[in-house]
């Protein structure tokens, strides 16, 4: 630990992960949790402007309508932008690609600001647009940049810090949502664009950092500027092994030019990598995380606690997603990501299915909501500590360089996509199971926990291009005549 601390403070490695994280996923967080808190103010916002245009109040199917296209909307515009990461990144590089996007900020602003004055609903809808595009494009880069720029040896570590700043950002929204705070009927359009003043922060201090190392040898060449760069983050050092490790991984792509993402999913070399991120980016969407932060009110009021004093318990929620993120990234170059993947995603499984009988039997005895409410503080525990916190320097990990760029273009559309469908059917879900879908949330975690520990390589303290030949080496039965092409995979 103290070793780490070190490393970085030595140079300005731990103002870069600062920076890095205010402008990219820290947003994400906040968006998702500063929509829910002005919600009935927007409603009632969309009404009288909708009266005040046509003479006549809305139907409650037009509000309802017009209130999920603006959540939606969010969603729609992070597609868009993840599916532009990779022509954005082989333009700019990692660096100039994110001060320009966070140019859109103040368009995004302007606009949310705007619309209550100009009484335009349809003014909130674009600028959640343009918010969710800046997001689906900084979430990306966001993990590219800080992994190309980690030395291996804390890469688990430095990467991680993805998950916090997203975890972090949840909590910043609903303290920020409070009526104490901003989360008042004459401030809505004020705290709907707080995500834009962290933008603004990243753009004016991003220059002053520079390209990731990885990035500046690997794709453009330059020797003396990947060491450059790296000692401004790590402090002084000849960082031989580093810029070794880079040169194999130059030498071992030949110049190949960065990948599309149709030459990534049509390349066999990479199908496990490929499925290996399919299964647990929708494994991560389709836990039930989704489905605590719906149920969450109802079982905290069951409880017996009063209704204003939820909220504060709902960030005690948030808080401790925050500190298990922490104790996952002194664990992760530890342990591995591995063990904390398929032991994340086990004990999951277990607790939604233990959420099943207390939601069943909530009725049966006084102390049984008080035990869902625990099984929900574990089940955020083991999530952050977990797949949450382990996916971000996994994704990075187990592709070389040619590859990464399309790969993110790959999470990004599974991410937003994931975000959209789950939009549409999460609500006609619990209409028609109620608690039982806990049970459905709890066999994909099961399945993602067998995937992880009969299937997915350990890519600890390995090089991009040793984890690739891990993953060569897994194969599936093929021929009933050659019975040793059977699956196989190192445990």
């Amino acid at each position: 630990m103290d070793n780490l601390l070190r490393q970085l403070v030595r140079g300005k490695a731990l103002l870069f992960i600062v920076v890095l994280g205010l402008g990219g996923c820290f947003q994400v967080g906040c968006h998702n949790t500063l929509i829910s808190s002005p919600s009935p103010f927007i409603k009632s916002f969309i009404n009288s402007s909708w009266a005040q245009r046509y003479g006549e109040a809305p139907g409650e199917n037009t509000v309802t309508f017009i209130w999920s296209a603006i959540v939606s909307v969010f969603a729609l515009g992070g597609l868009l932008g993840s599916i532009s990461v990779r022509w954005v990144t082989n333009l700019l590089g990692r660096k100039r690609a994110m001060i320009w996007n966070n140019a859109i900020s103040f368009v995004a602003l302007g606009t949310m600001i705007a619309s209550r004055f100009a009484n335009s609903f349809e003014m909130i809808m674009l600028s959640r647009f343009l918010f969710g595009f800046i997001s689906g494009i900084n979430t990306s880069i966001h993990c590219l940049y800080l992994g190309d720029s980690s030395p291996k040896k804390i890469r688990g570590m430095v990467s991680l810090t993805v998950a916090l700043f997203s975890s972090s950002g949840k909590l910043f929204g609903q303290f920020m949502g409070l009526s104490e705070i901003l989360g008042r009927e004459d401030l809505w359009n004020i705290l709907l664009g707080i995500p834009a003043f962290f933008s603004i922060i990243q753009m004016v201090t991003l220059p002053f950092f520079p390209e990731a190392p990885r990035y500046l040898l690997i794709e453009k060449g330059n020797t003396e500027e990947c060491k450059k760069a790296l000692q401004f983050l790590w402090g002084p050092g000849d960082y031989k092994l580093e810029i070794e490790e880079m040169l194999l991984e130059q030498a071992a792509l030949r110049g190949e030019r960065s990948k599309t993402l149709l030459e990534l999913l049509r390349d066999r070399n990479v199908r496990w990598q490929l499925l290996s991120l399919f299964i647990i980016q929708e494994a991560i969407q389709f836990c039930g995380i989704s489905a605590l932060s719906l149920y969450s009110f109802s079982i905290f009021q069951e409880a017996g606690i009063h209704v204003d004093e939820i909220r504060y318990v709902t960030m005690g929620v948030g808080l401790s997603e925050v500190l298990t993120n922490i104790t996952c990234g002194l664990l992760i170059d530890r342990v591995g990501r591995r063990v904390l993947l398929w032991v994340g995603f086990g004990i999951m499984a277990v607790i939604m299915a233990l959420m099943t009988l207390t939601l069943e039997l909530k009725d049966y005895s006084f102390w049984i909501p008080y035990s869902t409410i625990a099984l929900i503080f574990l089940f955020v525990i083991f999530y952050g500590a977990g797949p949450a916190g382990v996916f971000p320097p996994l994704s990075h990990e187990i592709f070389v360089q040619s590859y990464r760029s399309a790969a993110f273009v790959f999470i990004g559309i599974l991410m937003w996509g994931g975000f959209t469908v789950l939009g549409f059917i999460f609500p006609f879900l619990m209409v028609t199971l109620k608690s039982f879908s806990f049970v459905l949330f709890s066999g994909v975690c099961l399945a993602a926990s067998l995937y992880v520990f009969f299937i997915l390589p350990e890519t600890k303290g390995k090089t991009p291009l040793e984890i690739s030949e891990e993953f060569r080496n897994i194969t599936v039965c093929g021929s009933s005549t050659d019975m040793d092409l059977c699956l196989e995979t190192k445990l």
